[in-house]
Formats: structure tokens, sequence, C-alpha cells
């Protein structure tokens, strides 16, 4: 078995109200030369939850993570913007209350599996690149999942955070 210390939370990066689901992810994986799907679950707009990879084969949505942690993601994470915005989306937490309902169920089942693993934000594995112990939004690489999952799951954290 492994040992998971990280539950990273991620966003599908497509348009508010696209819905798609595992199917479609592990098209687009396997299009770009993954074996499967990287994510090991992944939440609907309606709130089903979907398996992707099992969770006893390692990720492939984490670089330099995969081996120790499981991969949730949900559908969504970009809002259109405005008319004659020059970018077409920007990064947005477009969680429907469904997906809110099914993500917390979820992270409360994977923290009862693995007790002492960190829920944490995909962003929030880019490297601290002012070496002060904290990822700001301006360390950001990515903004997946567009909000502060540390932060809205402190109360499944193994520790205060």
């Amino acid at each position: 078995m492994r040992n998971i210390t990280l539950i990273i939370l991620h966003c599908s990066a497509t348009p508010e109200g696209m819905d798609i689901g595992a199917a479609k992810i592990d098209e687009w994986h396997r299009a770009r030369g993954f074996a499967q799907i990287g994510y090991h679950w992944v939440v609907r707009l309606d709130g089903a939850i979907e398996q992707g990879r099992p969770e006893e084969l390692t990720g492939a949505h984490c670089k330099n993570h995969n081996l120790h942690s499981i991969g949730v993601c949900y559908i969504g994470g970009l809002r259109r913007a405005p008319e004659g915005d020059k970018k077409a989306f920007y990064p947005a937490d477009t969680r429907t209350p469904q997906q809110k309902q099914a993500l917390e169920q979820l992270l409360k089942e994977l923290h009862q599996r693995y007790p002492t693993a960190l829920i944490v934000g995909h962003r929030d594995m880019s490297p601290d690149l002012n070496h002060d112990g904290r990822i700001t939004p301006n360390e950001f690489i990515k903004a997946c999942p567009c909000f502060d999952t540390i932060l809205e799951y402190r109360h499944l954290q193994p520790v205060s955070i």
C-alpha cells in the first residue's frame, strides 16, 4: 500500500457549466501520453463522484508529489471573461452547491482512510520562491483549484495549519 501524505484538490480548468466527467478527462490524459486518467476521483457538476485511477495506483496529477498523494478533481474552475476582455476565461471557484457537498463528503471519507494526509490545493504545491515557509498567491504556478483548499477544509486537517 502507498504511504499517502497528501490529498490534492484540482479543478478540470474547464468553463463554468461545461459538464464532463472522468471518461472525458481520461480521454484527454491519454491523448497527452498518460496510461490513464491522472486523478483518482472526479466530482461532476451535479455532485456525482466518479472514480478515476484506482487509489492503490500512483496518480499523474501533481509533479513530484504523485507517489504519496491522492488526486481529486472537481469539474470547472474557469469563468468567462466580461465582454470585450482580451482573455476568454479567468480562474474562478465555479463549484456548484452539489459539488461542494460531494467534495466535503469525499474528503471526509478520504480523511478517514488517510488520517495523517494534509488536504491541499494543487496551487499549494508551488515552490516557496522567497523561502518564507508559506506559498503565497504571487508564488502560485497554477490557480488550481481556484480557492483556498487549506482554509476551506481546515476542519479535516490532521493538525492545525
